[in-house]
């Protein structure tokens, strides 16, 4: 019986060790300064957001946040860059959606998303823009359609395989639509172009492609969201015009390499979760037509699943193939 109470004693201590030194673990991350990488040029939904957060969490984690942008085979170039950090303070902020496709769209990657990356905290939704060059004579989908029914339609997309892009082919699959796809390197340049005329049509991030709707540089035909917002009432969805439940959109979320060790990453998603939920930031993201939407590790882990199973049947369908 004495030696029984002095294994059960024994075995309380070491829990109780346990967790203080899980606790100093996690009160101990971060050693050094913290690298962001976000895999897209800079001006794109991702980058605003990092650059939004980076002060604010700095000082909550007490060091350093470096935005690092890193683009280049459509996010995969800096994706597997921080997949392959073994720093333990390097991490991924992206369009968590855009990385569950690529695994269906390319024919070989560096890295495997679903095994050499893990969750740390959603932060951001912001639904895609169906946008014209304001010279384009269409004002709906139907008339959309109806035109590209009759003439080449050039549609921008921020890469082959992009969200946007895999957005785009499901309305062209709903609509019997047919688009020319003119692939960038990001964004930025995709929407840069859509205004200036070189393209005719768009589908981007809402965050990155509405300032230019409301100056009137752009004319939006719908957002990718199953009910209106609030912020641009008189924008109808693609849901309503006949592509009935259908949503798309920037999921902004930020990933760790898979060797991360629990506190670290228990720790950066609450800091995260906190920073984005901060009113200065919830209210700047809103007005740009982002909403804050936090999930926790296992949380962002199943919805990426969720959006890699989604995405690969639309893939398949349209026979799109990168090597």
């Amino acid at each position: 019986m004495f030696f029984k109470r002095v294994l059960t004693s024994a075995l309380a201590t070491l829990a109780v060790l346990g967790g203080a030194a899980t606790a100093n673990a996690a009160d101990e991350w971060p050693t050094r300064p913290i690298r962001i990488v976000v895999p897209y040029p800079a001006g794109g939904s991702s980058d605003i957001i990092a650059r939004l957060i980076s002060q604010q969490l700095g000082a909550a984690l007490k060091q350093t946040v470096i935005v690092d942008n890193r683009p280049g085979a459509n996010g995969n170039l800096g994706a597997g860059q921080v997949a392959q950090a073994t720093d333990q303070h390097t991490f991924l902020l992206c369009d968590v959606g855009a990385l569950a496709i690529s695994p269906s769209v390319y024919k070989t990657l560096s890295f495997d998303p679903s095994k050499d990356l893990r969750g740390v905290s959603m932060l951001a939704y912001s639904p895609h823009i169906l946008a014209v060059n304001p010279s384009v004579p269409a004002n709906t989908l139907s008339e959309l359609v109806a035109l590209a029914g009759k003439q080449p339609i050039s549609f921008a997309v921020t890469a082959i395989g992009s969200a946007p892009h895999l957005a785009g082919v499901a309305v062209e699959q709903a609509t019997k639509a047919k688009w020319l796809y003119v692939p960038y390197k990001g964004g930025s340049q995709a929407v840069t172009d859509t205004m200036g005329g070189q393209t005719q049509v768009i589908m981007n991030g809402m965050l990155a492609t509405l300032p230019y709707v409301k100056s009137g540089k752009l004319k939006a035909i719908a957002i990718s969201k199953r009910e209106r917002m609030a912020l641009v009432p008189d924008i109808p969805t693609l849901a309503e015009q006949g592509m009935t439940g259908f949503e798309s959109g920037t999921w902004q979320g930020v990933m760790a390499p898979v060797g991360t060790p629990d506190a670290a990453v228990t720790r950066l998603s609450a800091e995260l979760a906190r920073v984005i939920a901060s009113p200065e930031i919830k209210a700047k993201l809103l007005e740009q037509g982002a909403e804050v939407v936090v999930q926790n590790p296992k949380e962002l882990d199943t919805f990426f699943s969720g959006e890699r199973k989604r995405w690969a049947t639309v893939v398949e369908k349209g026979n799109i193939k990168l090597d």
